[in-house]
C-alpha cells in the first residue's frame, strides 16, 4: 500500500495505544501461570498476533474479546511445535528459551527481515546448557532441555536475549545466574521485564551486570492492565514539539518504559513537555540542535531524526550501530528518506549527524518495510512544502495499525494511491 500525505497542521487529542512491549511480556507470563489470567487492553497488530499464535502453539489457551485477552496457562506441553514469529524479534527471542525450558522440540520460522536478525548469543550459550539449535537464524530447529547454571551473554546486541532467559530460568529446578560480558544497552526494557515478572509472582535480583534467578518458581495468574505506549506516542509527541497543537493522553508519568525518554530528548532540542494528569502537551517547540545518546532508545531514533531536521544546527545522535539489525537498517533508511526530502543527514560508525533547519520538500520515499520509518515520514510530511508518498505504508500494521486513523483524526491528510 502506498499513501500520499499532504502537508497539514495537526490539532486535537489522541489516546496513546496500549504498550506492545508490556503486552508481549504480560501475555507470556500469563501463559506460564497455572490458571486463568486476563490481560487488557491489547490492540490487534502483527506482533501481537505473532506472540498469541506462538503461545497457543506451545499449549496455552487464549481467547480474545475485543481488547481483552483471557489466557489459560500451559498445562499440557506439546512434544513438537511450529512457531511462526512472523516479523517479531521479541516473540522469537523471548520464546526460544521458554521452549527450551519446557523441553518442547520446536521449529521457529519467520518472515521479512527476521531471518537476518542475530541469535548468536543463544546459539553459543545453549550448546553448553543442554539445548541444540541447528542454526543461529530462522528457520531453526530447537531440541533438548535447558539446564540451570551460569549464563554469560553480551549486553550490547539486544536486551531481548536477557529478557528471554529471565522468563525461562525461574521454571528450572535450580538457581541460575546471568552475567553480562558487555554494557547492557536498552536497559529499560530489562527493567520492564523484571517489573512484569514481579507482578506475576516471579522474583529476580540484580547487582550491576549480574542477574540472580531462583529456580522452582511458579508464575501466578492475575488480571493485568497494560499501560499506554510511549514508543508509539512518541510520533505524535514529536508532532506537537514541531508546532502542531496535539495532546497525547493515557500516559503514565511513572512509567518504566524506556521510550518515556522521548520527553527528555525533545527537551534537549528545546521543547517543553507539560504533564497534566495523564496527558502530555508541548507548550514550546523544538528550537536548537543537541547531542544525545541513543543506545537505550533505538526505537525513538527515526522520529528524533525528523525533529533534529527541523531545528537549526548540528544534532549528533550517538549509539546508533544497533539500528542496522532492526526491521530495516534504520540508520541507512533515515539517511535515504530525509535526504530525499531535502534534509542533510549522514551516518558515521556509531552515530547519526543531522544538520537541521533546511526546508523539507515532498518526495517519494520507501518504508523499507519498517513501521517506524512509515510513521516518522508521516510526521515529516507536516513539515514539507508538498506531498510525500510513502511506499509500503502497510508496515504500520506491525505495531500500530490505527496510526493513520489517529493521524487523520488530528487533521492529517492521507490518501491511498
Amino acid at each position: 500500500m502506498n499513501v500520499q500525505i499532504l502537508p497539514a497542521r495537526l490539532h486535537g487529542e489522541i489516546c496513546a495505544p496500549p504498550s506492545k512491549s508490556i503486552a508481549h511480556r504480560a501475555l507470556i507470563c500469563a501463559a506460564l501461570a497455572n490458571g486463568n489470567s486476563t490481560v487488557f487492553p491489547i490492540d490487534t497488530s502483527k506482533d501481537m498476533e505473532a506472540t498469541i499464535g506462538a503461545l497457543q502453539a506451545m499449549g496455552a489457551s487464549i481467547c480474545r474479546n475485543g481488547k481483552q485477552v483471557t489466557v489459560t496457562g500451559i498445562s499440557c506441553v506439546p512434544q513438537h511445535a511450529t512457531i511462526d514469529c512472523i516479523e517479531s524479534g521479541s516473540t522469537l527471542r523471548f520464546l526460544i528459551p521458554i521452549a527450551a525450558a519446557k523441553g518442547i522440540a520446536c521449529r521457529f520460522v519467520g518472515s521479512g527481515r527476521l531471518p537476518e536478525r542475530p541469535l548468536a548469543p543463544y546459539f553459543d550459550e545453549f550448546s553448553r546448557k543442554g539445548v541444540c539449535l541447528d542454526r543461529n537464524f530462522v528457520p531453526l530447529n530447537l531440541s533438548g532441555q535447558l539446564l540451570p547454571g551460569v549464563y554469560t551473554l553480551p549486553g550490547d546486541i539486544s536486551s531481548q536475549f536477557i529478557t528471554g532467559l529471565l522468563f525461562a530460568l525461574p521454571l528450572l529446578g535450580q538457581d541460575s545466574v546471568i552475567r553480562l560480558s558487555t554494557r547492557l544497552e536498552s536497559a529499560p526494557y530489562v527493567d520492564l521485564t523484571i517489573d512484569v515478572l514481579k507482578k506475576f509472582g516471579i522474583f529476580v535480583s540484580r547487582e550491576n551486570d549480574t542477574f540472580y534467578i531462583p529456580g522452582n518458581q511458579q508464575y501466578q495468574p492475575k488480571q493485568f492492565q497494560v499501560e499506554s505506549d510511549f514508543s508509539n506516542a512518541a510520533f505524535f509527541l514529536t508532532a506537537a514539539a514541531l508546532g502542531n497543537d496535539v495532546k497525547v493522553s493515557g500516559l503514565s508519568c511513572g512509567s518504566l518504559q524506556g521510550d518515556q525518554r522521548i520527553l527528555d530528548a525533545l527537551s534537549l532540542l528545546g521543547a517543553n513537555p507539560v504533564w497534566k494528569e495523564n496527558s502530555v502537551s508541548i507548550d514550546r517547540s523544538v528550537s536548537h540542535a543537541a547531542e544525545m545518546d541513543g543506545r537505550d532508545i533505538p526505537d525513538l531514533l527515526p522520529i528524533l531524526c525528523v525533529a533534529a531536521a527541523a531545528v537549526p544546527g548540528r544534532t549528533i545522535i550517538h549509539g546508533t550501530k544497533r539500528l542496522k539489525i532492526k526491521e530495516s537498517d534504520r540508520a541507512a533508511a533515515m539517511v535515504d528518506c530525509l535526504t530525499r526530502l531535502g534534509g542533510t543527514i549522514r551516518e558515521e560508525s556509531d552515530a547519526l549527524i543531522i544538520d537541521g533547519g533546511r526546508p523539507l520538500h515532498g518526495a517519494f520515499v520507501s518504508s523499507y518495510g519498517d513501521h517506524r520509518i512509515v510513521m516518522s515520514m508521516a510526521i515529516a510530511a507536516c513539515l514539507a512544502d508538498s506531498p510525500i508518498i510513502i511506499e509500503g505504508a502497510q508496515a504500520v500494521e506491525k505495531s500500530y495499525p490505527g496510526f493513520f486513523e489517529d493521524f487523520k483524526a488530528l487533521g492529517g491528510m492521507v490518501h491511498v494511491i
